[in-house]
């Protein structure tokens, strides 16, 4: 049998790819994590992570074991709600940032209206920048969204990189302005595609914007232009701009569960819904 604080912490380094960064979302310390990580291999007899001075990368056993901890774990999550007898009630207002628009985050969300049907949530959909000020406005309970490199509060769900993505045909002429498809303000992946290009010298133009991601890929699948985006949820029919197109690195990008000021009626669903992502996180990392 796996043992369910081992499945947790093999979730959380697997998410983040990083045994710190797993140890301070988990509380622990990061001797603890790795010999979690350890006894869990162990358990399994096969290796889940390769770690080099490069980073953390699960192994193809290790991807294996994402589903099958993540099944465990919900499973051990409803044995004990059924048994405590106690049901959440209350209303939740969860802001999840545009990323998610072609991820599984409705069955994430489908889940919890499920094992908790008397919890009535309200979802919005936004930028993750305009997500930010509305969760300090307080009309936010839970956020679900792009750190902004200015801040180092909220929980880490997972750490990965924006690249920049265009249509498989496009060719970008290096004596003309990059076309750039993006958001617009405060759209975190706008800003760091403008200041990534100025701090090459690269020129640059504005090709389109819009709110709606799926406005951008329409945009930028019929070649109108480049677009930052997330590494690990390209949209199908966009591949990633190769490094011989000569544009800047973009840099990594945090993503983060963020509270409100919560009221006491809103603390059990935010902290009921935060754990339902964390626990599964890696269904939102593809398309």
């Amino acid at each position: 049998m796996f043992d369910p604080a081992q499945l947790r912490t093999f979730l959380a380094v697997a998410q983040t790819l990083s045994f710190t960064q797993a140890a301070h979302r988990l509380g622990l310390r990061q001797s603890t994590v790795s010999q979690h990580v350890r006894k869990l291999e162990e358990a399994a007899g096969r290796r889940l992570f390769v770690r080099d001075t490069h980073g953390v990368e699960l192994t193809e056993d290790g991807e294996a074991m994402l589903g099958f901890a993540r099944t465990i774990l919900e499973a051990n999550e409803r044995a004990a709600s059924f048994f405590a007898g106690t049901r959440l009630r209350g209303r939740l207002r969860f802001g999840a940032s545009e990323d998610f628009v072609l991820t599984r985050m409705p069955e994430v969300l489908e889940e919890f209206r499920r094992e908790h049907p008397e919890v009535d949530l309200e979802l919005t959909v936004e930028l993750s920048g305009t997500l930010h000020e509305l969760l300090a406005a307080g009309r936010l309970d839970l956020v679900l969204a792009k750190r902004r490199p200015e801040d180092s509060h909220g929980r880490l769900v997972w750490r990965d990189r924006l690249v920049w993505v265009g249509a498989e045909r496009l060719r970008l002429d290096p004596q003309r302005p990059v076309p750039l498809v993006v958001y617009p303000p405060p759209a975190l992946t706008r800003a760091r595609a403008m200041d990534a290009l100025e701090r090459a010298g690269r020129e640059w133009r504005i090709a389109c914007t819009s709110g709606s991601l799926n406005g951008l890929i329409a945009a930028t699948r019929a070649g109108l232009g480049v677009m930052a985006h997330t590494r690990g949820m390209i949209p199908p029919g966009l591949v990633r701009i190769q490094p011989r197109a000569g544009l800047p690195e973009l840099g990594g990008v945090d993503f983060v569960l963020m509270y409100g000021q919560r009221d006491r009626a809103a603390r059990g669903p935010a902290e009921a819904l935060a754990d339902a992502i964390l626990a599964g996180g890696d269904r939102l990392q593809h398309p």
